[in-house]
């Protein structure tokens, strides 16, 4: 099983490594992609030495879409830049889609930080509930399924929820209980609370029929 990990980019020059780490320490056959879309930072220098790089319209679905269609693996795996994947990462992926009714899945959430409240948070991705998982978890779809989906919807917000909701209509979904480790820059910058009841707000909105443009103002750049 070859697995193609895609990640978009935007001027992540300065955390991207460990992100690249994480995946070439992994065991089995496997491709890196970075797509990038536009960073001025430095990115595409930093990474060129450790994957393939693309070049995108900016845009997180739009990249992850560009990713897969240089992609040659029978497993697509789409990793923030900011996100580390565990140690064992794509044996436990292998494992999961043994079974032919698996159709893909995430991680479980841990941040870089070990602040109580921040361990709350993830906890609850721990649970099967499918509105408590999101792309900073890592997303896994076999390529057949992604392709019968036309990919990510390119929407310039909750790519990821749209995403999992459909990947859900086509057949189970794994949840692996290992933990991606991500930056929680986000919570640390704009209050761990605030964040959070922001992140809740968005999804319910989201789900109720707002727009994903109208939402990603609220968030913030």
């Amino acid at each position: 099983m070859k697995i193609s990990v895609i990640i978009p980019a935007l001027n992540e020059a300065e955390g991207i490594l460990s992100c690249l780490d994480s995946v070439k320490i992994q065991q089995g056959e496997f491709e890196l992609i970075v797509v990038d879309g536009g960073s001025i930072d430095g990115t595409v220098e930093v990474v060129q030495p450790h994957a393939r790089v693309i070049h995108s319209p900016q845009g997180r679905a739009v990249q992850m879409n560009s990713g897969a269609r240089h992609a040659t693996g029978d497993v697509f795996l789409f990793l923030h830049a900011d996100s580390c994947l565990p140690p064992r990462a794509f044996p436990l992926l292998e494992r999961a889609l043994a079974d032919p009714r698996i159709v893909g899945g995430t991680f479980t959430l841990r941040f870089d930080n070990p602040r109580l409240l921040l361990r709350l948070i993830t906890f609850f991705t721990r649970l099967e509930f499918r509105y408590f998982h999101y792309g900073d978890q890592g997303i896994f779809v076999r390529r057949p399924v992604f392709e019968r989906l036309n990919g990510f919807s390119e929407i310039s917000f909750m790519e990821d929820i749209d995403f999992l909701r459909r990947l859900h209509s086509t057949g189970r979904v794994a949840l692996l209980k290992q933990p991606v480790t991500t930056s929680a820059r986000r919570f640390l910058e704009r209050g761990v609370l605030r964040q959070q009841l922001m992140n809740i707000i968005l999804v319910i909105f989201y789900l109720l029929g707002a727009s994903p443009e109208t939402l990603k103002k609220w968030y913030g750049n």
